[in-house]
């Protein structure tokens, strides 16, 4: 994690992709069923459309900036007393979202694969393996990301073709049963999770090469827009083989591959799968606590970052034995507060920076004409 590391466009892109769909591919398709129902694409439209203008926002921040993170940027537009008092809650809320994402993983073991285990251990493991691949820097998350990717993607595109004999189109109709309310609902939820979260990207944007900041915004877009179709896909294929079960069913692309049988040679591959899909999990972490350690080095002024990933990560690790050790209490959080805390913490502060960002760059230019 040193300064002069850096990647390219399409390596930042697809650490993007990665951080959009890893976990996400996983947890969203069945509570967004569940208050949707087969409206549940619709939702997801609506939620990209707001992601999209996040990621406009960040980007627009990173092209008149781009050699500054989102804390050079703030103290440049209004000084370091009020970056400081902006960027702390972000800063908390990370730590927050590194524990949230690996709560889910140690619930996702729990309730498929690894039964017996205890969740403390399985969250200790991977804490221990994010916190090593935080300290290896974002040249080498990229380079893992580009192999590593493949398989994820490589998995879900498989369950999709092997399900395939079990669709049933029929089951994508009605559309909208009980009117717009439960799909606006189901959106609030999908934007707090992921789309509200992609503005601490802005974080690390000063990463990418000078020379490649120009492809850097369509690079981005292009891996929203995947990310997007992805999980309508997952949706819908979700739907059309479990239809009403969709939303009562946690992990729907897991249950898919539960259901795989080719000519008695391929099936009970979901152990398989369960693990290609962890990928998602363990990137995402390890991307969001790589963000949070810079965050930190230039928030609090620190010369030697790799000092403080071990000790953040068992912070870490202590708010996700701790906090919210019943699904159920998790799942209300997810589904009405965390949407909320992010626009407090992640977006408004990011969206006042981008203001007074915009104003003084305009206001410098007239005086200058």
């Amino acid at each position: 994690m040193k300064q002069q590391e850096r990647v390219s466009s399409i390596q930042m892109s697809m650490l993007f992709l990665f951080f959009m769909t890893g976990s996400s591919i996983v947890i969203v398709p069945a509570p967004l069923t569940n208050i949707a129902g087969n409206g549940a694409w619709i939702s997801l439209l609506l939620a990209t459309a707001i992601g999209m203008l996040l990621l406009a926002a960040v980007l627009y921040l990173n092209r008149l900036a781009p050699e500054l993170s989102l804390v050079g940027q703030s103290r440049s537009a209004m000084g370091k007393g009020l970056t400081f008092l902006l960027l702390i809650p972000f800063s908390c809320v990370l730590l927050w979202n590194i524990s949230g994402v690996v709560i889910e993983i140690g619930i996702f073991f729990k309730n498929t694969m690894l039964k017996e285990t205890p969740t403390y251990a399985v969250s200790t493991l991977f804490f221990i393996m994010i916190g090593l691949t935080a300290m290896a820097g974002i040249e080498v998350i990229a380079r893992m990301a580009a192999v590593f990717m493949f398989l994820m993607f490589g998995c879900i595109v498989l369950i999709w073709i092997l399900v395939a004999n079990l669709y049933h189109p029929q089951y994508l109709l009605p559309v909208m049963p009980d009117g717009i309310g439960p799909i606006l609902n189901a959106s609030y939820v999908v934007y707090g999770f992921p789309y509200s979260e992609l503005v601490v990207f802005s974080v690390i944007f000063s990463f990418v090469r000078k020379d490649e900041n120009a492809q850097l915004r369509k690079h981005m877009y292009v891996a929203l827009i995947i990310n997007s179709l992805t999980l309508i896909a997952s949706v819908i294929s979700s739907i059309m083989v479990l239809g009403p079960l969709s939303g009562d069913l946690k992990y729907s692309l897991y249950q898919l591959a539960r259901l795989i049988s080719f000519q008695e040679v391929i099936e009970r591959i979901e152990s398989v799968i369960g693990f290609s899909l962890i990928v998602g999990f363990y990137f995402k972490a390890s991307i969001l606590l790589l963000i949070l350690i810079k965050l930190l080095k230039e928030l609090l002024g620190l010369k030697n970052e790799r000092l403080v990933v071990f000790p953040v990560a068992f912070i870490c690790l202590l708010l996700s034995v701790t906090t919210y050790t019943k699904e159920s209490q998790l799942e209300e959080f997810v589904n009405v507060t965390w949407p909320l805390l992010n626009t407090l913490a992640y977006t408004i502060p990011v969206l006042l920076i981008l203001l007074v960002t915009v104003i003084r760059h305009h206001s410098k230019g007239s005086k200058e004409q």
